[in-house]
């Protein structure tokens, strides 16, 4: 039998140590990378960094906008809005219970123009959504219930469905929202500054601080490791306790032939039998040659078929007193007897 539950530990083990050392890799790049203390700065590291691309940096300061969007619900001023609708039901089921289901509606994401501020310059944010440790905030949650009419609401009972109403979230990233954001600076044409995801390197946008970033990494990555560790213990011994299993069950099977072959030799006829089953020179597997003799007295020969497992190897008056397999040890759900033609 197939370890399953070791094997999986192990490739368990696998990926979360890989995800360690991701998160611990990341942790060392941002500890590598530039530190902007005043957005000012910027044009002229960048003309004195023009031969090095990508140049990685971190910034941090205050979303800004100059076309910010009014949100409909919570009335605050963002740069990016998410908008989503479920419908709540509930739905007859097989059983003749009622379950609570939701389906989407709606999603939607609105994103302006934003750019970081600091008192000392602005630095446009490019592709933030697609940025790691992108937070928004949820700026307001309604719950609509079902307005619907008498026939509308018949028909929908009628199809086994129960209207509830509709939630209604609204997720934005305010303006004047505090961010750090670590990415690749570039300045185009016109000499706007912009921050953008670096073909190669790591893209944060997080209301955390560069160093609260590393710890955090730093502490995933510990976590991941120690996680990894436990779970390849526990896979080899689950592993290791499956291949005793196997090898005790083998050694088991051997001595039960060991003792048929024995007993079957001592009954009269049965020596040139027991002789050709024991080198084989009768050209069929060795393995299918036991003698039809209960392995448990040794003297009738096996009349009974255990089930689940399926095995022929005690007869009937054996067969009762047993609670398990003697080859396998699988539960005895039944003893059925069987006949010879």
């Amino acid at each position: 039998m197939v370890p399953w539950g070791g094997i999986t530990c192990c490739f368990s083990a696998a990926a979360l140590y890989l995800l360690g050392r991701s998160s611990g890799r990341d942790a060392e790049v941002l500890k590598s990378v530039t530190r902007v203390n005043q957005l000012k700065e910027l044009a002229q590291l960048l003309d004195t960094a023009s031969k090095v691309l990508p140049f990685v940096v971190t910034i941090s300061g205050r979303v800004g906008s100059e076309t910010p969007i009014n949100c409909e619900y919570s009335g605050l001023r963002g740069v990016i809005v998410e908008e989503t609708a479920e419908q709540h039901f509930l739905k007859h089921s097989d059983t003749g219970s009622w379950i609570q289901d939701s389906a989407m509606m709606l999603s939607m994401c609105k994103e302006v123009p934003w750019y970081l501020d600091d008192g000392t310059g602005r630095v446009f944010v490019i592709g933030a959504r697609n940025a790691t440790g992108l937070a928004l905030t949820v700026g307001s949650e309604v719950f609509e219930e079902s307005g619907r009419s008498l026939v509308r609401g018949t028909l929908d009972y009628l199809q086994g469905l129960k209207m509830l109403g509709v939630k209604r979230i609204e997720r934005v990233l305010p303006t004047g929202t505090p961010l750090t954001v670590v990415g690749e600076v570039v300045k185009d044409d016109i000499g706007t500054i912009r921050i953008q995801r670096p073909y190669k390197g790591p893209f944060y946008v997080s209301h955390k601080t560069i160093d609260q970033l590393i710890a955090n990494l730093g502490k995933w990555a510990r976590w991941y490791k120690y996680a990894s560790l436990g779970l390849t213990v526990f896979g080899v011994y689950l592993i290791a306790k499956n291949a005793f299993q196997y090898f005790m069950e083998r050694r088991r099977h051997w001595e039960l032939r060991k003792r048929v072959f024995a007993a079957a030799a001592k009954r009269p006829g049965q020596d040139n039998e027991v002789a050709k089953a024991e080198d084989g020179s009768d050209g069929t597997q060795k393995e299918g040659l036991m003698p039809d003799i209960c392995v448990i007295c040794l003297e009738q020969e096996y009349n009974s078929v255990f089930v689940p497992c399926g095995h022929m190897c005690c007869c009937m008056s054996c067969s009762s007193h047993l609670t398990n397999c003697p080859l396998c040890r699988r539960q005895i759900e039944q003893a059925v007897r069987t006949f010879r033609h």
